[in-house]
């Protein structure tokens, strides 16, 4: 019924026994422990007292039990058995075969880390580890082999939205902790730091010790007695009763005076309000458990993932151990033990789909693409049309996995002018940064095209041809200006793009730049996120509002939208690296020596 509590009795008695007899007085009948070995749960007879104020106190036929209600302690510790994490139909919807449940993750992340702690996957898979990390406030480290994981885990992190959850070490988190805590609010200053954790919902855990304890219900239960025993007195008096406390009854008889009635309502209406603010008591002095899984959500924010602080391929070349124990270079291997198989699929992939710059316009189109034997790098012939005139290309593929050094092409470039390319187009999965600068050498012109990852599956896939598997996004154009106090300063111009309908490279405007990321420091190795600018043509603010389906502080948002970086202090490396993706999603990157 409403207005009502479920609860449940429940043993009132300890093992053990006491040092002298406990009769308690309760409801005008005394009531024993029955038995030498065993005492009352509550201190004796102060705890025992609070327990009948407080009404918690059960009479069942010749004993008394303790009121346990459910909302006590309405939540249940995890076991060791998950029924809630299984997957089916109606659960996550997977980005990958081998994609783990998020609730598992989730967990498991909850109950090891705290925010701030730094979380490892090795095999990151679609990146579940990772965006339940970067969900949580964890940071995170993880790595794959394969680049269709990658591919998915990136794009998936980056286009999350999460919940803001209210930092523990903020003036919001310190406002909010006050009102639940009932507490004024502390004046110290906060830093923002997430190792501080968040704020978090909490639940009462309410003990038989804790009310037992708790003094301050015998100075509540005083000062309703002051109103409630001269209404009770009254009552008596014009019923000609001598009914106490527990013996009123809740509902006042039809035959009853309306004076009378009245004075009983008035005893129940003071009666109930005590009962709240001893309730209320119980429940302020409780202890409190954690809902570690459910911290304050701020809804005026929207989170997204921060960009990736660092992304690092192994600058190292990879060298494997045959059956005889030999070290074998995978590039001169590539050759054999069926390794052409993968340039055959990228040829055949390459003819059919061509390569794809920032316009569709600057497509170039193999109007015929052979096989070229007898050589180590070069794979092809290719040839294309540059106005009426046909042109050829040398064809270089990198290796299925792996990183394409500034030696091999070199290498590719040096077997390309021994056969009269005047162009080498290059194809791989990824470049390092050394390569990055290479554009020609001597009379040959290089274009890196960077290959899609699905390639990788493309025994998988019913390609169409429609797709860009093969996309060459040129060098970008930068111009480094010195500044006071030894500060430098980066201004992006566009993008070097290969026009093969004329033969030459031509700048493109920074319309065509969706995002640009300087490493302020670069060490050779990784590429470390220190400024982050975002370009794009129309109204990308526009955009922004509609992704995230909020509003965007124009301000900040204008401090990142722009072509021209903030100041920032000269290299200690004495090298900077520049990365830009252009609306496509492709990338380059280009180090420069300051």
């Amino acid at each position: 019924p409403e207005n009502t509590k479920l609860y449940k009795p429940d043993n009132i008695i300890s093992q053990g026994s006491a040092t002298e007899k406990q009769p308690f007085l309760f409801h005008g009948k005394i009531y024993d422990t029955w038995g030498k070995n065993s005492h009352w749960k509550a201190n004796y007879p102060t705890g025992m007292n609070r327990l009948g104020k407080a009404g918690r106190i059960h009479i069942a036929d010749n004993s008394i039990q303790y009121v346990r209600y459910h909302d006590d302690f309405n939540v249940s510790v995890y076991g060791n058995i998950w029924n809630d994490t299984g997957t089916g139909n109606f659960t996550d919807e997977k980005l990958y075969v081998v994609q783990t449940n998020i609730k598992i993750i989730e967990r498991c992340i909850l109950m090891a880390t705290d925010p701030g702690d730094l979380v490892l996957d090795p095999t990151c898979g679609s990146g579940t580890t990772a965006y339940v990390a970067e969900q949580w406030g964890r940071r995170w480290v993880t790595i794959d082999t394969s680049r269709v994981a990658l591919a998915l885990a990136r794009s998936r992190i980056m286009g999350a939205r999460y919940p803001y959850y209210l930092l523990a070490d903020s003036p919001e988190g310190q406002k909010k902790e006050a009102e639940l805590a009932q507490k004024p609010v502390p004046d110290r200053p906060t830093y923002g730091n997430i190792r501080h954790g968040f704020v978090y919902e909490r639940v009462p855990h309410i003990t038989l010790k804790s009310i037992a304890n708790n003094a301050e219900i015998d100075v509540i239960w005083e000062k309703w007695q002051q109103k409630l025993e001269p209404l009770r007195e009254k009552l008596n008096a014009a019923l000609g009763t001598t009914w106490e406390e527990w013996k009123i009854p809740r509902e006042a008889d039809e035959a009853w005076p309306q004076a009378t009635a009245k004075i009983h309502a008035d005893w129940w209406a003071a009666r109930v309000a005590r009962q709240k603010e001893i309730d209320a008591s119980i429940a302020a002095k409780a202890d409190f458990e954690f809902l570690y899984d459910k911290p304050y959500v701020d809804n005026k924010k929207v989170r997204v993932a921060g960009p990736f602080t660092v992304e690092s391929l192994s600058p190292h070349r990879i060298l494997t151990v045959d059956e005889n124990d030999d070290i074998v270079d995978p590039l001169e291997r590539a050759v054999r033990d069926g390794a052409q198989d993968f340039a055959s699929m990228i040829l055949e992939e390459l003819k059919r789909s061509g390569v794809q710059q920032a316009h569709k316009e600057d497509k170039i189109v193999f109007t015929a693409l052979k096989g070229w034997p007898g050589v180590r790098y070069i794979n092809a012939e290719g040839r294309y049309m540059e106005g009426e005139t046909e042109r050829r290309a040398a064809i270089f593929i990198g290796p299925e996995f792996g990183s394409v050094t500034r030696q091999d092409l070199a290498a590719a470039a040096r077997e390309a002018g021994e056969a009269g390319f005047e162009l080498l187009i290059s194809c791989a999965f990824n470049y390092d940064a050394a390569s990055s600068d290479l554009s020609s050498l001597g009379t040959v012109r290089i274009l890196k095209a960077r290959m899609n990852a699905d390639l990788h599956m493309s025994a998988d896939l019913k390609n169409t041809g429609k797709g860009n598997l093969f996309v060459i996004f040129g060098e970008p154009d930068i111009v480094i200006e010195d500044a006071p106090n030894n500060q430098i300063q980066v201004t992006v111009k566009g993008v070097d793009v290969f026009d093969p309908a004329t033969g030459e490279v031509r700048s493109d405007d920074p319309d065509t730049i969706a995002c640009w990321f300087i490493d302020t420091d670069y060490n050779e190795e990784s590429f470390f996120v220190r400024h982050a600018y975002f370009l794009g043509a129309g109204d990308p603010y526009k955009s922004l509002k509609t992704t995230l389906k909020a509003e965007i502080d124009r301000e900040a948002w204008e401090s990142l939208h722009r072509a021209t970086s903030r100041l920032f202090d000269r290299p200690k490396s004495g090298r900077i690296a520049v990365k830009v993706i252009n609306h496509l999603g492709d990338e380059v990157m280009k180090v420069y020596r300051v």
